[in-house]
């Protein structure tokens, strides 16, 4: 595992970070005094259970949170050094993308049905890649850099599996040329080969192109294996933090704990933790 990289330059920073929702007068406490940081070149895990927030943060990293149910109440959001928090959504699309994209969990939510891969790989390069001599030279490029085969670029979503859909995803998000990628739950609905092959292709595209990657995720074990840092999540805060292996050996929180004995309970046949299926909100309730 790579050392920690201290001195990087962090690429996705929050300081006590607060985001609510609103459904009519009433607000609901979605995030609560949440602090991260994330640097260049770095592989760092948010977890926790369903509802402490995990997504609503990656969202808020992109400017995507629902304008009209909520909003960002406390604290401080930057990207490269720069306070984001009150950006419109005409300066979030200025950097969406570049220097931070994400790639979501169910690809087929976020594709268009109806318009070719190619076609929607060539928008995001165009975007923000502007200067590209040859746009669907580039896309070719894309796909074969996430491994698939040339003639995915007539496809349509639906005519795909699951894993080539989220390898269509990874492409447009590489499209921008991110320095950072949020990763949320990219593996939860593919089979285990397939799981793997998504991993080891993530793996090799942020040795190979020098991405930082942030990684929600379920998954304990993929979590020991693809990252330096861990974030633990519960009840919309931060109840633990540190080097993966270090919280992996020796957690301080009964949460962490709760979470690291179930994996341990479930692990695979090889010795390594397993994927605990469902949620974490089981193992612990401890506050």
């Amino acid at each position: 595992m790579p050392l920690l990289r201290q001195n990087a330059v962090p690429l996705l920073e929050t300081q006590s970070l607060a985001i609510e929702y609103r459904s009519g007068a009433a607000a609901v406490a979605a995030v609560q005094d949440f602090s991260i940081v994330v640097r260049e070149g770095e592989s760092v895990a948010l977890v926790g259970e369903s509802g402490s927030g995990k997504s609503t943060v990656a969202r808020a990293a992109l400017g995507l949170l629902p304008p009209r149910t909520a909003r960002i109440s406390a604290g401080r959001l930057l990207i490269e050094g720069q306070d984001v928090t009150a950006y419109s959504q005409k300066q979030w699309e200025q950097i969406r993308g570049h220097p931070v994209a994400m790639v979501f969990q169910d690809p087929l939510s976020f594709l268009n049905p109806v318009m070719r891969v190619g076609k929607q790989i060539a928008e995001s390069v165009r975007r923000h890649d502007p200067a590209t001599p040859d746009v669907m030279a580039r896309v070719a490029e894309l796909l074969d850099l996430v491994r698939l085969p040339a003639n995915t670029i007539r496809a349509y979503p639906h005519e795909l599996s699951g894993g080539m859909r989220q390898r269509v995803l990874l492409a447009i998000a590489l499209g921008c040329r991110p320095k950072l990628l949020i990763a949320d739950e990219p593996t939860t609905a593919l089979d285990v080969t397939t799981q793997a092959e998504i991993l080891a292709l993530l793996r090799d595209l942020r040795q190979r192109l020098g991405m930082a990657m942030l990684l929600i995720s379920h998954d304990l074990g993929v979590v020991w294996e693809e990252c330096e840092r861990v974030y633990v999540m519960f009840r919309s805060r931060i109840v633990e933090a540190g080097a993966t292996q270090t919280v992996f050996a020796h957690p301080a929180h009964a949460y962490t704990a709760g979470l690291i004995k179930a994996a341990r309970a479930a692990r695979n046949a090889d010795g390594r933790f397993a994927t605990i299926e469902g949620e974490f909100s089981t193992t612990a309730d401890s506050p």
